[in-house]
């Protein structure tokens, strides 16, 4: 009974050992994926933007990528944040860290910044460099939102 005692001890301990270091691994960076897996086509324009999502806000949102391609989207919302609007439209991913969304996708194509590819997607609000982070932009009515592959 008494190895028993001390084999079940040892089993639980390594149990909580390796819950403890699941938490911690959780908490330090978590993947934030959009609504649905897709590729969204680049295909709208200032002109004619495709129009995405239901609600009673709308803005403008553009993307660039690394070979100045660009698209438009309008996008209908009744999120709180331009974040969660991109987000539930399947338009971004990224992973949440200590300073909120870091965007590492938009419209499926991915851009993580390392010493061999110096590329990242950069947020805009109307024509200037957003002083916030997506998740934590307040959406406007009327704004010009844009990713630009940098």
């Amino acid at each position: 009974m008494r190895k028993f005692k001390s084999w079940l001890s040892l089993v639980l301990c390594l149990a909580l050992l390796a819950a403890a270091a699941l938490s911690t691994v959780s908490l330090a960076e978590t993947a934030v994926e959009p609504a649905e897996e897709t590729v969204i086509l680049m295909t709208g324009t200032q002109e004619e933007p495709v129009v995405l999502g239901e609600g009673e806000l709308s803005f403008d949102f553009e993307v660039i990528d690394l070979e100045g391609q660009e698209a438009w989207f309008r996008i209908l919302t009744d999120a709180e944040t331009v974040g969660a609007a991109l987000l539930e439209n399947g338009l971004i991913a990224g992973t949440e860290g200590d300073y909120g969304l870091y965007v590492t996708a938009v419209c499926g194509q991915e851009l993580i910044w390392s010493e061999e590819n110096p590329h990242y997607w950069a947020f805009y609000v109307n024509g200037e460099y957003a002083q916030t982070g997506v998740d934590s932009t307040e959406a406007e009515e009327g704004t010009v939102y844009l990713f630009k592959a940098e």
